[in-house]
């Protein structure tokens, strides 16, 4: 499969709501994450994807994210709170689905560190159940796995036509690579197992079943903390109303350009939280 570079013509193929649009016409999202350690992840999914889609409902089998999600609703009112409970009715009703943003692979610095660990402690048995649970009992949904998700999952647990995003640890953990990670593999693997896997690297490919694109771009930036959960939040936003591999491909070039933007202006000095904010404006002016 040949690998091209990202045509930026591409964003004009990406959906556009109509003037004459009513509520929910334009993409619902369940945001599935977060843990008492990483609280903060699934929110800046959320963030940017209530800029895109008419709805997004936030849950988390965590019971203390309630608390931090209520103390969001004070400055970011863009999103539906949804008891664990309840998790079910909303994925059945929305149009794409993020899953592992914020989940742990292991409660504690001191547990385990290997990506290859076959210790599963409280916080990894947690993340690895609600994940496979899920998956397999919405097989059919447009699925963006993500983080903790995919750190802790099985290839079995893929869905068809589900959009992956790992870095390359979580690429060799999850289809057990060893040693360098060739753009042939991420392109066999795709076609393996019928989905999107957007491998994050200084460039970044996107391979699906029939296609495959490089996106360039991007600076040191880019490596801070909650990056990722913002690149996956845009991506489910996209999907609830683009098929995946153009959703996934468009996400990663819109993430790059914004922050290299925001590079010209600021070097490095900025954080996940710009880039949510400023995607917006990105987009506005491409579409």
């Amino acid at each position: 499969m040949e690998i091209k570079e990202f045509d930026v013509a591409s964003l004009k193929k990406l959906y556009i709501p109509s003037k004459n649009s009513t509520g929910e016409d334009n993409g619902q999202v369940t945001i599935i994450g977060g843990s008492s350690l990483f609280h903060g992840a699934p929110l800046l999914s959320l963030k940017v994807a209530s800029r895109i889609v008419d709805m997004v409902f936030f849950s988390s089998p965590e019971p203390t994210i309630s608390d931090v999600a209520n103390g969001i609703k004070s400055k970011l009112l863009s999103f539906v709170w949804i008891p664990w409970s309840e998790v079910e009715d909303y994925i059945a009703k929305s149009d794409a689905v993020l899953i592992g943003p914020g989940f742990m692979r292991f409660r504690s610095e001191k547990s385990p560190s290997s990506f290859r660990s076959k210790d599963c402690d409280e916080a990894c048995k947690l993340t690895t159940s609600t994940t496979e649970r899920l998956l397999k009992l919405f097989p059919n949904k447009r699925w963006v796995i993500d983080a903790g998700s995919l750190q802790t999952m099985e290839t079995s647990w893929i869905p068809k036509g589900a959009v992956l995003t790992p870095n390359r640890k979580e690429f060799e953990n999850l289809f057990k690579i060893e040693g360098e990670v060739d753009p042939g593999v991420i392109c066999s693997k795709a076609r393996e197992f019928g989905c999107t896997i957007v491998y994050k690297a200084p460039q970044t490919i996107i391979a699906s079943e029939k296609e495959a694109v490089f996106v360039s771009g991007g600076n040191a930036g880019l490596t801070k903390g909650g990056t990722g959960d913002v690149l996956a939040g845009l991506t489910a936003a996209l999907f609830s109303k683009n098929d995946s591999f153009l959703s996934a491909a468009c996400a990663s070039y819109i993430l790059k350009a914004v922050a290299d933007d925001i590079f010209e202006k600021v070097a490095t000095n900025y954080n996940a939280e710009d880039l949510a904010d400023q995607i917006p404006s990105l987009m506005g002016s491409c579409l």
